[in-house]
């Protein structure tokens, strides 16, 4: 017979014989564990009290020592008889299950003679301690049919295991328990049960056990409060804190925190300002975890200034503040000061956290700032959280938005594991890559996985994207018609924003009309601009004067509105009313923004405006822009004059459209940037045709890879052709 066989015979058999040979087994085990040095010292020392072994142990766990542990446990074997007191059995099965060791824990619960609810407890919450939740509930099935009856300590670990495993049938019988125990009305238990309902979505018998609690703590209050936050019921969590300093409650960080939460997903700047004078007036102003909750709060809230004065006056801010400034900075648009902020923390010594990084390489993303992305890349390597499903999905979705697809594709195939995050980065890219076709092939891939992944609404909102700029109108107006049905979401403004995109964009520009007509919702800026940018590429100037009165009803402000339809009115020869439109602008007082495309040379960024001669290398870009267009015409180049935004004469015409700010900036990134190497291009509006297709050329004749992402999407010119195929 083996020696498997042999022990485990020995640990089934309850003769009073085999217990001291498993006592032996044991004190065998330990010698082997414990170094020589300690089992010297100890034969020269004298025995230590129960009480004192017991104190060792408890100092085991808070030093998370299990040498100590191991060492204390084989003293105890060495200088006891068995049997040993009962406290240190429970002492030892507390240790090694805090230790997250639940084999030796389990083992020590078998050889203890007698086990009475603190043994149990002990092992159920260091189980549930260290996430142990389905092996936490076995031993608490084994407890009961032990004929042990649970006390105070142990409900609120079952209940904390069925609540993470979102059992709620469970948490049902185990809350019955505690009803037929009598302990329901302890107010730990209580909390526990109302904080399982809430964590099992059982949310009405939640609010049942929250008021019929005799007694409630300042765990319960803030138990109730940061579930109604994670349940999306801000305005409950805000009502609730009312309350609860109407009756005298004294909050902490923890109440705070999720009460500015709240203020956050309500928006609502003003209530969470009066918070902030509460928290000063409590004298909460030192805290650091209420000072980063402050931030997050402002920045959420589009305050970035006093989101920045807070953190600023934070004494002794730590990495969580750091996270929390550069993420408010990101969420506000101002990517530049957190990539900045990002290298101050690092010249501080603050070491680069999953959300840390995710967050800047969103900044990277905002700004297409490839080279700074690729470093921080680098950096989250290094710093071993590159793994991180978080940081993965945005290295995804920061490669797909600075036109490296094949370095987006090579993040997502070397993510351990991904979420819905990852592949809606991932569809995203493609699509914004002018890929639509892989884009499609990837949601359907992703549809498949049903069973793993469902899409949402971003997902649907990049694949109706993939549609439209793919011109796949009746693959998209499939998908956009099972939405509900088949993926059990809602179509929202940015769905029918989509839809209006593709009909458009395929010249089915009346039908896009009738569609916003007939929409159940109220048209938005989005849906008015896809059907005017649909209008101008086939030249509809009357619906664009309908389109266009829309937008300056609900943006008059925006400048671009009013430019598209001049610019509408000028290519179809309409350049009366396309003056008027400008002089319109003019009289109200909006200005049109300037045209920049940008290219980054050495660590250097160099920007150019239509027509600009301001550059200290403008002597060699007007020379190349000279040696391009002679090349082009040699290959049949003609310019499209239509892209001329004033009446001009013909030769007029053709000079206004070839010193459009692409060109010259393309001029400067030939001359700059090594051959062999791609030149990327960056511009704050749509690219024109004429620069389209004289991009085009350039590639050919130059033999280079050229990607120019406008505020649309990406253009990546190759050999003559571009990655949108034309339709765009």
């Amino acid at each position: 017979m083996s020696f498997s066989s042999d022990f485990s015979e020995l640990i089934t058999n309850k003769s009073p014989q085999s217990q001291i040979q498993k006592l032996r087994i044991v004190a065998a085990i330990s010698r082997l564990i414990v170094p020589n040095h300690v089992l010297t010292h100890q034969t020269t020392m004298p025995p230590l009290t129960p009480n004192s072994l017991a104190a060792l142990l408890q100092s085991a766990i808070a030093t998370r020592s299990s040498l100590t542990g191991r060492a204390a446990h084989a003293h105890i074997i060495r200088t006891l008889q068995p049997p040993h007191p009962s406290f240190l059995s429970n002492h030892l099965i507390n240790m090694y299950s805090k230790l997250d060791l639940p084999n030796s824990a389990q083992l020590l619960l078998h050889l203890t003679p007698s086990r009475s609810v603190v043994t149990w407890t002990a092992l159920i919450a260091g189980l549930v301690q260290n996430r142990h939740f389905a092996s936490a509930l076995l031993n608490f099935i084994n407890m009961r049919r032990d004929s042990v009856v649970p006390n105070d300590f142990t409900f609120p670990c079952a209940f904390k295991a069925s609540g993470l495993l979102r059992r709620p049938v469970i948490g049902k019988q185990v809350h019955a328990l505690a009803v037929k125990a009598g302990q329901i009305c302890d107010v730990f238990v209580g909390c526990s049960a109302f904080d399982m309902y809430c964590k099992t979505g059982l949310g009405d018998d939640a609010g049942k056990v929250f008021d019929e609690m005799p007694e409630r703590n300042l765990a319960t209050w803030n138990a109730y409060m940061s579930n109604a936050v994670l349940d999306r019921r801000p305005v409950s969590a805000v009502e609730k804190f009312v309350e609860f300093v109407r009756a005298g409650g004294e909050p902490n960080s923890i109440t705070f925190c999720a009460f500015l939460n709240a203020c956050s997903d309500l928006s609502a700047l003003e209530l969470g300002r009066q918070l902030h004078g509460f928290v000063m007036r409590f004298g909460f102003g030192r805290d650091v975890s209420v000072m980063n909750g402050l931030v997050d709060f402002y920045g959420k809230c589009r305050d970035v200034g006093l989101a920045r004065m807070v953190f600023e006056r934070i004494g002794q801010a730590n990495h969580v503040s750091w996270c929390s400034m550069v993420a408010a900075y990101v969420q506000n648009n101002e990517e530049e000061k957190a990539c900045e902020l990002f290298l101050r923390a690092r010249r501080e010594g603050v070491e680069p956290t999953d959300f840390m990084v995710s967050s800047v390489l969103s900044a990277c993303s905002g700004l297409a700032w490839l080279e700074q992305g690729r470093s921080i890349h680098a950096l989250a390597v290094k710093a071993c959280v590159d793994g991180n499903v978080f940081v993965g999905s945005a290295l995804v979705d920061m490669y797909g938005k600075c036109g490296s697809v094949e370095d987006a594709e090579c993040a997502f195939d070397m993510m351990p594991s991904r979420n819905l995050i990852s592949w809606n980065a991932m569809v995203g890219g493609y699509t914004h890559q002018g890929h639509a076709n892989t884009a499609l092939s990837l949601f359907e891939e992703m549809s498949d996985r049903s069973h793993e992944l469902k899409p949402n609404y971003v997902t649907l909102v990049c694949v109706l994207s993939a549609c439209s700029r793919a011109g796949d109108v009746q693959k998209g107006m499939q998908i956009f018609d099972s939405m509900k049905s088949r993926y059990g979401v809602e179509p929202g403004a940015e769905h029918y924003a989509c839809v209006v995109d593709l009909l458009g964009r395929a010249g089915m520009v009346e039908r896009a009309y009738e569609f916003i007509t007939k929409m159940p919702i109220r048209p938005t800026i989005s849906i008015w601009g896809a059907l005017l940018g649909a209008c101008k590429m086939y030249k509809k100037p009357e619906l664009g004067k309908i389109a266009a009165d829309k937008l300056f009803e609900l943006d008059p402000k925006d400048s671009g509105n009013h430019v598209v339809l001049s610019n509408l009115l000028a290519a179809t020869g309409r350049w009366e009313e396309a003056t008027l439109v400008r002089k319109e602008m003019k009289d109200v007082g909006i200005k049109k923004g300037a045209g920049y495309s940008w290219i980054a040379v050495k660590n250097a960024v160099h920007i150019f405006q239509a027509k600009d001669t301001s550059h200290e290398m403008n002597s060699e870009i007007q020379a190349m822009l000279i040696y391009l267009r002679t090349k082009m015409e040699e290959a049949g180049y003609v310019p499209d004059t239509n892209f001329a935004l004033f009446d001009l004469e013909e030769e007029e015409k053709v000079s206004e459209v070839w010193y459009h700010s692409e060109k010259i900036a393309l001029a400067f990134g030939l001359i700059a940037i090594p051959s062999g190497l791609p030149i990327r291009i960056n511009k704050n509006l749509r690219i024109c045709g004429d620069c389209h297709g004289a991009i085009k050329f350039i590639s050919g004749i130059v033999d280079r890879e050229i990607i120019v992402r406008d505020n649309n999407r990406f253009h990546r010119f190759r050999e003559g052709h571009c990655s949108c195929r034309d339709y765009w």
